[in-house]
């Protein structure tokens, strides 16, 4: 339905507010210190169960405890940010998402189930973050111009892992958590100075939710208002179709982030400075990231539908990245692996002009809760690899075959799924 008056609208950043610009950019900030606190723990791990005496299935459970975390504050992150305002809730899951970082290595220290505690701790802030960012994204950003909002957001959550993968080997495993639990703390001081203005004038989005409501601009409708049961939000294939895409793309990213560091040195020898490797990934969704929502942005100008955006954008991220990953699973080279995840995870970041900002164009007023209803579900993933990983390792005698198979066909059914059952029609 946005199709319409697309080609009134201006092109690029510039059309945007500065209070926009702002939102736009501590968002995405915000979402390169989450990724970057998830990568920690997949590369620390190495040199911490060596020095803690861990198991493959204990290391399974540590990295299983934070999506356990992020289901669980997912399920209500959506409707406190239509209910309390998407800043206040942002603030919240910043500062306890870092904490939970700072206080890891004395966790870690004391015993393993406080670091299992920690790591939930962690889940459950970043899981309050994300559905926040969706819910003031849909509503500050004009549809023409979401792909490029989105790419912003993904791209600078790419960069986070990237810092941290090229960091971490290099530092003594404690410092990176000191480091980016710190740095969170900042973010959420930064974040409260820059919108102290909006206490002496409504701005849309940040001044609690009755200011978001008021000040949807281009995406307000009678519909965004209306009241909707939690149902719906389970009852409509299009929203099926974007939660299966974002499962599938999940599935194939969790196993990348969580494993791959551990695969590359157990499987295919890579040392210390090898593993800085697993940064190009992460670099090149960045930059694909963004040159996709402009592109994506572009496309809409020019009158394609938002439709077939989302549709080319979708099957491009899932089913490329499927393919990649099967090739991957079938190879001994650490270049060529490294350079198969490396394309795999560039043409993943399609996906962020695709069904993630699918969520604003079904449900503008709800994104928000669409996209924690999603997230919930594309969490499983996160705590499922662990121990499956670990077991599907373990009974085949050490190989991972069977782990990136079934990691590349969750995406080509994903990619087929959202290609037939998709919708930009709005919902709700």
């Amino acid at each position: 339905m946005y199709s319409s008056g697309v080609g009134n609208q201006h092109s690029g950043l510039s059309v945007w507010s500065a209070s926009t610009r702002t939102t736009v950019a501590l968002c995405s900030l915000a979402n390169f210190i989450n990724s970057a606190d998830r990568v920690i723990m997949p590369i620390t791990i190495i040199p911490m169960a060596q020095e803690f005496g861990w198991t493959l299935h204990d290391q399974g459970t540590i990295l299983s405890a934070f999506p356990v975390g992020y289901i669980a504050s997912t399920l209500v992150a959506g409707s406190a940010a239509r209910r309390y305002g998407g800043k206040l809730v942002l603030t919240l899951a910043v500062a306890l998402w870092s904490v939970s970082t700072l206080l890891t290595p004395s966790c870690a220290s004391s015993s393993f189930s406080a670091l299992v505690a920690c790591r939930l701790a962690l889940g459950l802030g970043e899981g309050l973050g994300l559905p926040a960012i969706f819910h003031l994204l849909a509503l500050r950003v004009p549809a023409e111009q979401r792909s490029t909002a989105f790419g912003y957001l993904v791209a600078l959550g790419s960069a986070g892992q990237t810092l941290s993968t090229l960091i971490c080997p290099h530092l003594d495993w404690s410092s990176p958590f000191y480091l980016f639990g710190f740095g969170g703390i900042v973010w959420v001081l930064v974040w409260l100075v820059a919108f102290r203005s909006n206490k002496t004038h409504s701005t849309p989005g940040l001044s609690g939710a009755d200011d978001e409501e008021a000040g949807m601009g281009s995406t307000s409708d009678p519909l965004a208002s209306a009241g909707v049961r939690w149902f719906e939000y389970i009852s409509h294939w299009p929203l099926w179709a974007i939660y299966i895409a974002h499962f599938s793309m999940n599935w194939s990213n969790y196993i990348i982030m969580n494993w791959l560091p551990t695969y590359l040195a157990r499987t295919l020898g890579a040392d210390k400075n090898q593993i800085m490797f697993t940064a190009a990934p992460y670099v090149l969704n960045s930059v694909v990231g963004i040159a996709t929502g402009y592109f994506a942005d572009a496309l809409i100008r020019k009158r394609w539908s938002i439709l077939s955006v989302r549709r080319l954008m979708t099957f491009i991220g899932l089913m490329g990245p499927g393919l990649l990953i099967l090739a991957f699973s079938g190879t001994n080279s650490l270049l060529t692996a490294v350079l198969l995840i490396t394309l795999s995870m560039g043409l993943s970041a399609c996906n962020s002009s695709g069904h993630l900002a699918n969520h604003a164009d079904v449900a503008p007023g709800h994104a928000g809760v669409t996209f924690a209803v999603s997230n919930v579900l594309a969490t499983i993933p996160g705590v499922l690899c662990g121990p499956l990983t670990a077991e599907l390792v373990t009974k085949s005698g050490g190989r991972w075959f069977p782990v990136y198979i079934l990691a590349g066909l969750m995406n080509l059914v994903g990619a087929v799924i959202y290609a037939s059952q998709s919708s930009a029609s709005q919902i709700f």
